[in-house]
């Protein structure tokens, strides 16, 4: 009998909650409504801000570094006419100016560097090349690295040698290939031995052998740990 109390008291209270939760649907109902309209006007105008305005965007600057690309990439570049562009077509610094937060526009922070550290200009070579952030993907972590590792040569000709460890380092571990990882290990090598630790320099060259044998820069280390 008093099994079957506690089974109408637990019917009772659930009873109870289930109507509490109705009721309280009930009087919430149009705050449930217009917080779902809200919501979907939130999810409709981002799509809308990327289908109208953010894709266009990305588009244009495209088209713009494109030709940029063009003056940098050529036999003879001219890094002038990269950066600054004419009246035939744009420079880096306008599609950061106008498009600095589309890929392309973070893209044009990383050759805007490249044609100041060409020029000499140091101070803005790293400040372009400290703008620039890092992209995902194979392709993007060369970039990745190589911009780390500009910035590891803008502190070598500030005779930083600390720094340009630290940086060359950074830029050897950014990107794990064939190609950039041994030429950032042999420069971090020629950092430490402008710094007199010779043995960490020695590591370095080695570490080259033994990982990238196939490397160019493999020959350069064998001929830096003979030295």
């Amino acid at each position: 009998m008093a099994k079957v109390d506690e089974m109408k008291q637990q019917e009772a209270a659930i009873g109870e909650a289930v109507s509490k939760t109705e009721a309280f649907f009930e009087n919430h109902s149009k705050a449930f409504v217009w917080g779902i309209v809200a919501l979907l006007v939130v999810v409709v105008g981002l799509y809308g801000l990327r289908k109208l305005v953010v894709e266009p965007r990305a588009e244009k600057a495209s088209e713009l570094i494109a030709e940029a690309q063009y003056h940098f990439e050529q036999e003879n570049p001219n890094y002038e006419l990269a950066l600054n562009g004419d009246e035939n077509g744009a420079g880096f610094l306008t599609v950061i100016e106008q498009y600095g937060s589309t890929p392309a526009g973070n893209l044009a922070k990383h050759y805007a560097g490249i044609c100041y550290l060409k020029s000499g200009d140091l101070e803005s070579a790293l400040d372009y090349l400290q703008q620039f952030s890092p992209v995902k993907g194979l392709p993007g972590q060369i970039v990745n690295a190589q911009n780390i590792g500009l910035q590891g040569d803008i502190a070598v000709e500030k005779g930083d040698y600390e720094a340009a460890v630290k940086l060359f380092e950074k830029a050897a571990k950014s990107s794990d290939n064939l190609y950039t990882t041994p030429l950032y290990l042999r420069k971090m090598g020629l950092a430490l031995k402008a710094l007199g630790r010779n043995a960490e320099a020695t590591a370095a060259f080695e570490k080259i052998l033994a990982a990238y044998p196939a490397s160019v820069d493999a020959r350069e280390a064998e001929k830096l740990i003979a030295e």
